[in-house]
């Protein structure tokens, strides 16, 4: 995993998953805002994720630029989906 057991909490708290940490998380933001419009909010992730390896993001870029693995997690309609995208 990310971080050992019990301790994802403390990795948010410390910072960790903010898009200047060691494990960036939700770059964009995350779904909240967008609605979640049946059928978007995945193709959604990909964008960010693709934009993220690609180094388009813009200001939402990663630390560095340098993000080689993008992981999707997407559930709804009765399916789930989990992608992993490598550069």
């Amino acid at each position: 995993g990310l971080v050992k057991a019990g301790a994802g909490a403390r990795a948010v708290w410390e910072g960790r998953t903010e898009i200047t940490g060691d494990i960036p998380v939700n770059t964009d933001g995350g779904l909240l805002s967008r609605g979640h419009p049946i059928g978007a909010t995945g193709a959604a992730m990909v964008t960010e994720i693709f934009r993220q390896l690609t180094g388009e993001a813009g200001p939402r870029q990663v630390k560095g630029g340098d993000a080689k693995v993008g992981l999707i997690h997407n559930a709804g309609i009765g399916g789930v989906n989990i992608l992993v995208f490598k550069r």
